[in-house]
């Protein structure tokens, strides 16, 4: 047995065990229609109650209350394991189910039901004792395969859970059954781990060695190299002091008298008093340096009121405590690794190149890691339902282990089912390292259970585009645009999006145009569906499009759009036609309307230039959902953006001083029409026109 918290390797496999633990994977061989019989009558009316809201907590414990009041053991198990796989977390479930089976006369259902909780719960000190009186009430221990398995048992359950606060009854039942064994050693190996893990009841774990090393011969509780070593050195400074004594006595002593040797082989009373004492010296040093750990943990420990899991929120002082723990004991990490660091860099340096044992430092950073990771799994039962804590388990996982991040990810998204941000971001994740298909599966099961998020419709796109599946990536903005018929607003949302895609990677500006044109027909009135037609109308060629550039503008203006729109498109084209046209009796066409339009509209000019500086602060994004569209869409801090950036090509770089055409250059961030200001656009040149 190691003295380190469990075997050299054990750190590293509880970590893994944490991260792979699969919860939604619970599953027990199918009820038979003879063991299932007839359901109780209100059953199927609280199984449809639970199930039409995942989410109400309140209707799985009513059907479950009411699957225990009926006695129906087919009932509980299904309920049970439906419960079970929604909220894996309600260890007191898991013992309730292995206790039905069990009553059942199915001890090996039992012991499986065990075991899938203890999976998905690896921390639950009170599930691993039960598992334990569990195999302890079933197995025959007259078989020698019997106590093997036990201690196989608790091995597992104290890699996985004896490095938490509370986990002192594990502890100490694990040193109990080695001593009805009568395996002394065993339990003083136990013993001597306990007393490096800064728990709650750490000093009785002392008091209880103490106890157990003076109850008993020190050959028979010490191991052979310890005893040994022990003993040579107890044997070794008695003979100094007894020499020392003998000078005294040899004076008094008759000549030819000897003191009477003690028999080979045998301690005498006095030497086992010494070594007993000798032993208790050097596991003080051991207990004193827990005890400061126990010190440096105690005021954390004690802000921590709600230690497992439940769906009512945690007060803010809760939360605190655990961030603020989580920040103490990776700081304890970080700067355990900088002082082994430190330590190796001076030795090195005073006394030359040290051979380390192979191991051994790997073996102490892992141990500190499994530290961590075991104040995270600590969290996380008590806040499974905070997406925060789930994300700074994940940053810390990222540069250790994909398959951990992975791992920990599919836990998070099982807890928290209805929370986009978290979905979309192992999305992102599983993208980055290369697993598309899981990527798609993620947010396709997204975009089926929360249906109507076009952030999720938009992300599913973006990552077909990225995957150079452009079709697939086309066929999902077409189903949205379908699908969306009922809701203008976002109807044209998505036909802008649908029509970018089509224009600038699809490289036809025809079927860009007619979705803009169908889109126009719901929605005669969207003054972004206008704008967006313009622009493609206008990067189509200086040549080829003034006609459609025109039409477009005129088709806009006999729209119910508002007159600051009205004036902006007016200008967009008077400034098209300045730029491009052939003829200067078309521009001065052009701008005679625009000065007929200034005076339908009311004021001059200058005036409606002015007003539009103000009235473009207020319009919104020329693609950002409204209504209902926009209620749709949640904020997100993904590392990817919602969508890619259009291309130059077509978001022209105009501000609001250049009057360049078709300023779309931040389809996300930009809150208001500035960037198609033109308020001074015409003073350049205002000689070139007739007097208005």
């Amino acid at each position: 047995m190691s003295d380190e918290n469990g075997c050299t390797d054990s750190a590293t496999e509880a970590s893994e065990a944490f991260a792979h633990a699969d919860p939604a994977s619970f599953s027990l061989p199918p009820t038979t229609e003879d063991e299932a019989g007839d359901l109780p009558e209100d059953f199927e009316r609280l199984w449809n109650a639970a199930h039409h809201n995942c989410q109400d907590f309140t209707s799985w414990t009513d059907l479950l209350q009411y699957c225990e009041q009926e006695g129906h053991v087919a009932a509980s198990q299904r309920a049970l394991m439906a419960f079970l796989g929604r909220y894996p977390l309600c260890y007191g479930y898991w013992k309730k189910f292995a206790d039905l089976e069990r009553r059942a006369g199915n001890n090996d259902k039992a012991a499986e039901v065990c075991v899938q909780g203890l999976q998905s719960i690896p921390l639950s000190v009170d599930l691993w004792i039960h598992y334990i009186n569990l195999l302890l009430g079933t197995l025959d221990m007259n078989q020698q395969e019997s106590p093997k398995r036990i201690r196989s048992v608790f091995e597992d359950a104290v890699v996985a859970a004896g490095l938490d606060f509370h986990s002192d009854r594990l502890w100490d039942l694990y040193v109990e059954w080695e001593k009805e064994q009568g395996n002394l050693r065993n339990a003083t190996a136990v013993l001597d781990r306990v007393l490096k893990v800064p728990t709650q009841h750490y000093n009785t774990h002392y008091e209880k060695f103490k106890a157990h090393l003076s109850s008993s011969d020190p050959k028979e509780v010490l191991s052979l190299e310890e005893y040994e070593e022990v003993r040579a050195f107890c044997r070794e400074t008695q003979k100094v002091e007894r020499a020392e004594q003998a000078k005294e006595k040899e004076k008094e002593m008759p000549p030819g008298e000897e003191e009477p040797a003690t028999p080979e082989g045998t301690d005498s009373e006095e030497l086992m008093q010494r070594m007993r004492e000798q032993v208790l010296v050097r596991r003080d040093k051991i207990y004193q340096k827990n005890e400061n750990e126990v010190r440096k943990r105690w005021n954390f420990e004690d802000t921590i009121k709600r230690p497992y899991f439940h769906v009512k929120p945690l007060d803010q002082i809760q939360l605190r405590g655990w961030h603020s723990y989580l920040d103490w004991e990776l700081a304890q990490l970080s700067n355990d690794t900088v002082h082994r660091n430190e330590d190796a860099d001076i030795k090195e340096a005073t006394e030359g190149p040290e051979v380390t044992p192979q191991g051994t430092e790997e073996t102490e950073v892992s141990l500190d890691d499994h530290r961590v990771r075991v104040l995270f799994e600590r969290c996380l039962i008590a806040c499974a339902l905070y997406e925060e804590f789930w994300t700074r388990y994940v940053q810390y996982l990222e540069t250790r282990s994909v398959d951990d991040v992975r791992a920990v990810y599919k836990r998070a998204c099982l807890h928290l089912s209805s929370s986009p941000n978290l979905h979309m971001r192992r999305a992102t994740f599983e993208e980055r390292h290369g697993d598309l298909a899981e990527a798609r599966r993620v947010l396709e099961a997204l975009d089926k259970n929360m249906p109507g998020l076009a952030v999720v419709r938009l992300r599913r796109a973006a990552l077909e585009r990225r995957a150079g599946k452009l079709e697939q990536s086309e066929a999902i903005l077409q189903e949205a645009v379908s699908q969306s018929k009922e809701k203008p607003t976002l109807h044209a949302f998505y036909s802008i999006k649908l029509a970018r895609l089509l224009l600038k990677l699809g490289r036809n500006p025809d079927r860009a145009r007619s979705v803009l044109q169908e889109a126009l027909e719901i929605s005669p009135g969207n003054d972004k569906l206008h704008l967006n037609l313009l622009e493609l109308e206008a990067s189509s060629g200086p040549w080829s499009s003034a006609d459609a550039v025109q039409e477009c503008v005129t088709r806009a203006l006999a729209a119910p759009l508002a007159p600051h729109t009205k004036l902006l498109l007016s200008q967009r084209c008077l400034q098209f036609v300045e730029e491009y046209s052939n003829s200067v009796q078309s521009v001065l066409s052009v701008y005679e309307e625009h000065q007929k339009l200034l005076k339908e509209l009311g004021g001059t000019k200058r005036e409606a230039e002015n007003r539009d500086e103000d009235r473009e602060k207020v319009i919104k994004s020329d693609d950002a959902p409204t209504d209902d569209a926009s209620a749709q869409v949640p904020p997100t801090d993904l590392q990817l953006p919602i969508t890619v950036p259009p291309s130059p090509a077509m978001t022209m770089d105009v501000n609001a001083q250049s009057g360049g055409y078709g300023g779309y250059s931040n389809w996300y961030q930009q809150p208001q029409y500035s960037s198609y200001g033109y308020q001074n656009t015409w003073n350049y040149n205002q000689g070139y026109y007739p007097p208005s």
